[in-house]
């Protein structure tokens, strides 16, 4: 028997009801005005039958539909006398037909625009009276404006093709059929591929070409030429005009569409597809349908990519690629009442998704193997599921039965104004136009069925895969996909601590789009979407999670490969908090590790953060990392390696606490006594090798200022003064190019300087400064050591003592060093005048405090009681000690310790415990300070977790409470200042 004409007249008594008397009032009068232009609407006013009933009901309760046949009085005449699909075949006929020549004359483009948004309008208002009055069910909905969708962009893409060989930018096989052989491929994604297309709904298109097929005169300019063709064909299908429109179009599921074009050729798709693809378009490729363009071409470009979408073996590199997807298409699995109010009946909980995703996760597992199951349209997914015993038919039938009801609603939310919205209504009056849109008579038994379907899906989701909470990781959507965002996860990603989740959700599309080096393996990104909970997590508990985020970004941007650090942070959480750590509280070190990603490198080495950074550890490490450096570049390159390495993991210890700021200081002067030491044998060796040894020559490089006295930190100056002798009758050096004795040792010198400071690929080691050398700039830059005696006992000014109490030699002939030492202990043993030096120190301290003011508490280096004025008490107290009678040698001690020397004879207890609380104070706050950021301290703009560490540091509980301990200190120590050093 043949199955019976659909027709609206047909419609069985109070299918649906309306929704109040004035509404009603409004439809019929709608009708009325029909009835002037139309004869079959007058018969259908005459009497007061089931089609008239349906109608004010139908226009009542959807504006939309209203407003259609207000404006189209004649559609009312074809829903109430001709059968509806033989005219809805012929409506998508004569869409796909509308770039035909007429009589010879090719349509023109706002023709064909016109054409197409009549047939929808025509379409669309004679589906949604079938479906309301329920002639059609929602497979019937979804399959015309599927068929619709279909037409409308193969005739636009003719057209266009058409338009494109008339005036030669292609050359057509068959103008009578444009898109056959043309080798460009239109492929529907989605709902439209699975011919699922719900009443609103977008149209998700991909577009390829192959740039070998002929169509093109010049295939290099194929992604121009569609390119341009496409932002036409878009206008085509989604511009608002008179008519209204046809389909709002999406190119973005292309491959990588932040940087590729609107069409992508055949080959660079696959090479994509191969070696990028990701989770999400695995999925959506189930669906994926040549709907126009050249269609044979399209079906072998879909059997190409198979391999692709459906893999040949169950691994457990796949069954992580199925969690994976799961965890980003995850709707929260909650427990107790689903409201019904504003639920999204496609995307939240027991919704539309949860069953897509039931089946496409399952299809991805096995579909490899039982290609019997690769359907595009999710019920007969399931159906085949069921024959392929992965699921039951009960479970099947259950499924299916929820997803055409779950489709009703989303059909009717949308009819009611032609919005592309999935939201039930909040209101009670607006829910209850859906549920009567629905045949049901009232809201209650509307929602009681809708939360029996929700709990119906979401059970069965759930159990899906039996880890559930391990699998989320978090409580709301993580979904990553395409390039739209997903309002689920921008509340989660709010709920988490970002300010600016549109921007995180942007930056995190980027990871998962492979754009960066260290995600574009399909294994990296798996890790890194695994990793995705516990990482956003982290990051949106530091203060400033935005910017620390983006602090990583940058990094990973940088990386050269990602699966390493992914795993070992996946199974490391101590690993996973530095990272946060210092993206939040520490942009100089963020900075560095963006500019400098192998500097990260020791990190993975688990064993190294415990390691104490002593001499005798950083000389090993160094000795290993310089083997096998042949060349003088190749070997300051990995000096200039090693350097930021080895800072970089000296600053991770401080920051996580594991050393002391004292220790920090102590740390970099010991890399730099071994960097320099490194440098200056390279350079030996270089001068030698090009101007020979010159007699009896030797040389020491002494170290001045926070170098001398162990007290550098991440971001300090090098002072340096490079000492020298020689054989006295020796006229020059020896070797092929010979030079005196004041160019040889000037070349040494200049040499040095270079060797730690000049710009290389990897960076400078070290900025030098040589103004501590005698007589300043103007003097020569090496020194010879009977100069440095002469000038130290009879030229010297009190603040070069001062600064000579600081000096001490870091490498160097043995023999000099011991020359140089001796040279720096009778200087400072000389009785000198105490009250020329008292003079002099309290002038230097109130010159500077004049031309240098603080800028704030923060300046602990020039503050009244700060850095300086602890200094200058130590040197001070040095310089006086011989006209007191005291024999005491500071030299190779830190301030500290030359202090506690120091003020065991001269200070009082209180005044020598002030000064080591403060300066202890000021050293661990100052590490810290120049580790995390370059420039000034501003506590109104520091990072949240800068601030963090230094109340950790201090013990302080805040910035406030800090800087009164900080004020309460430096006043003492100017008061021990002023007590000290007296006129």
């Amino acid at each position: 028997m043949s199955e019976p004409v659909k027709r609206l007249d047909i419609v069985s008594p109070d299918i649906i009801r309306q929704l109040t008397q004035a509404e009603a009032k409004a439809a019929l009068s709608v009708l009325k005005d029909a009835a002037k232009l139309e004869p079959a609407v007058v018969e259908l006013l005459a009497e007061d039958g089931p089609l008239k009933s349906f109608l004010v009901s139908a226009l009542s309760l959807s504006p939309y539909l209203s407003e259609t046949a207000a404006r189209s009085p004649a559609l009312l005449t074809t829903a109430i006398h001709e059968p509806l699909e033989p005219r809805l075949r012929q409506i998508v006929g004569r869409a796909r037909d509308c770039w035909r020549p007429n009589d010879g004359e090719i349509p023109s483009e706002n023709e064909v625009m016109t054409a197409l948004r009549v047939a929808k309008r025509e379409l669309s208002f004679l589906v949604a009276l079938a479906d309301l009055a329920r002639i059609f069910t929602a497979r019937d909905t979804t399959f015309w404006l599927s068929a619709l969708a279909d037409a409308a962009t193969a005739a636009a893409i003719d057209h266009l093709l058409l338009a494109g060989h008339e005036s030669g930018k292609l050359k057509l096989p068959d103008t009578s059929n444009p898109s056959e052989r043309s080798g460009l491929i239109v492929l529907g994604m989605g709902k439209l591929g699975g011919r699922e297309l719900n009443y609103s709904s977008d149209i998700d298109i991909v577009v390829f070409f192959d740039p070998e097929a002929g169509t093109l005169p010049d295939p290099m300019g194929g992604s121009e030429t569609y390119g341009r063709m496409m932002r036409r064909l878009i206008r085509i299908l989604q511009e608002r005009t008179a008519d209204g429109y046809v389909f709002r179009t999406d190119l973005r599921l292309r491959p990588d569409p932040g940087s590729t074009p609107l069409a992508v050729s055949l080959d660079a798709a696959l090479v994509y597809y191969e070696a990028r693809g990701q989770n999400w378009e695995r999925a959506a490729y189930i669906k994926a349908r040549p709907v126009a363009g050249d269609i044979a071409a399209g079906k072998n470009f879909m059997r190409l990519l198979t391999p692709f979408v459906f893999r040949k073996y169950l691994d457990y590199a796949a069954i992580a690629d199925i969690h994976s997807i799961k965890r980003q298409i995850h709707a929260h699995k909650g427990h107790g009442a689903i409201a019904v109010k504003g639920h999204d009946v496609k995307l939240g909980r027991g919704g539309i998704r949860e069953i897509e995703f039931f089946a496409q996760t399952q299809q991805l597992i096995a579909g490899g193997r039982m290609p019997p199951i690769r359907v595009r349209e999710t019920e007969a997914a399931l159906r085949a599921l069921a024959e392929a015993k992965w699921i039951s038919h009960e479970i099947a039938d259950e499924m299916t039965e929820c997803y055409w009801f779950l489709r009703d609603i989303e059909h009717r939310i949308q009819m009611v104004r032609d919005e592309q919205s999935h939201h039930l209504p909040d209101t009670e009056a607006e829910l209850k136009r859906i549920a009567f849109m629905l045949g049901f008579r009232d809201t209650k038994s509307f929602s009681a069925r809708l939360e029996e379907v929700l709990r119906t899906v979401e059970k069965r989701y759930s159990r899906l895969f039996e880890q559930e909470a391990k699998l989320s990781g978090t409580n709301g959507n993580l979904v990553f996909t395409g390039q739209q965002d997903d309002p689920e996860t921008l509340e989660t990603l709010s709920s988490l601590g970002f300010e600016r989740p549109a921007d995180i959700s942007r930056v995190i599309r980027t990871w998962h789009n492979g754009r960066y080096r260290a995600t574009q393996s399909v294994e990296a990104r798996e890790r890194l979407t695994e990793l995705m909970p516990a990482l956003l997590k982290a990051f949106g508990e530091s203060k400033r999670a935005d910017e620390a985020l983006l602090r990583f970004d940058s990094f990973l941007k940088g990386l050269p490969a990602g699966i390493q650090l992914f795993s070992l942070v996946a199974n490391n959480p101590p690993l996973l908090a530095l990272i946060v750590t210092i993206m939040s509280s520490a942009p100089r070190l963020a900075d560095i590790v963006a500019s400098k990603p192998h500097v990260f490198d020791g990190m993975l080495d688990p064993g190294l953060i415990a390691e104490l950074p002593t001499r005798e550890h950083l000389s090993h490490r160094l000795t290993t990392f310089l083997t096998g450096a042949r060349a003088y570049e190749e070997l300051l390159d990995r000096l200039r390696i090693f350097a930021a390495e080895q800072r970089f993991l000296i600053g991770i210890r401080l920051l996580t606490a594991t050393i002391t700021g004292e220790q920090a200081a102590r740390a970099f002067t010991h890399l730099a006594d071994l960097l320099i030491e490194a440098a200056l044998d390279a350079v030996l060796r270089e001068i030698e090798a090009g101007h020979g040894r010159y007699p009896g020559g030797r040389v020491a490089v002494m170290g001045m200022g926070k170098l001398g006295s162990f007290e550098l930190t991440a971001g300090s100056d090098v002072d340096l003064i490079l000492l020298y002798d020689y054989d006295g009758s020796a006229a020059e050096s020896s070797g092929p190019k010979p030079l005196d004795a004041v160019r040889y040792f000037s070349r040494i010198t200049q040499r040095l300087i270079a060797a730690l400071s000049a710009p290389m690929a990897e960076g400078v080691i070290f900025e030098v400064d040589l103004r501590l050398r005698p007589s300043g700039n103007k003097g020569p830059v090496a020194t010879r050591i009977t100069s440095f005696q002469k000038y130290q006992h009879e030229d010297a000014w009190t603040w070069e003592h001062m600064a000579l109490t600081r000096a001490r030699l870091i490498c160097g002939d043995e023999s000099l060093v011991a020359e140089a030492k001796d040279i720096i202990c009778d200087v400072l043993a000389a009785a000198d005048d105490p009250d020329k030096i008292t003079r002099d120190v309290a002038e230097m301290r109130a010159l500077i405090e004049k031309e240098k003011p603080p800028r704030d508490v923060w300046d602990m280096k020039l503050i009244r009681g700060g850095l300086i004025d602890i200094e200058f008490i130590a040197q001070y107290l040095r310089l006086i000690a011989p006209a007191k009678g005291e024999v005491v040698n500071t030299y190779g001690l830190s301030t500290a310790d030359a202090l506690k020397m120091l003020g065991a004879r001269f200070l009082q207890q209180d005044q020598l415990d002030t000064c080591l609380a403060a300066l202890r104070l000021y050293t661990e706050l100052s590490q810290i300070i120049r580790l995390c950021v370059d420039g000034p301290f501003d506590s109104k703009d520091a990072p949240a977790g800068l601030v963090e560490l230094l109340c950790r540091a201090s013990d302080c509980p805040d910035l406030k409470t800090l800087e009164g301990e900080m004020k309460r200190l430096s006043s003492a120590v100017r008061d021990t200042f002023k007590a000290v050093v007296r006129k």
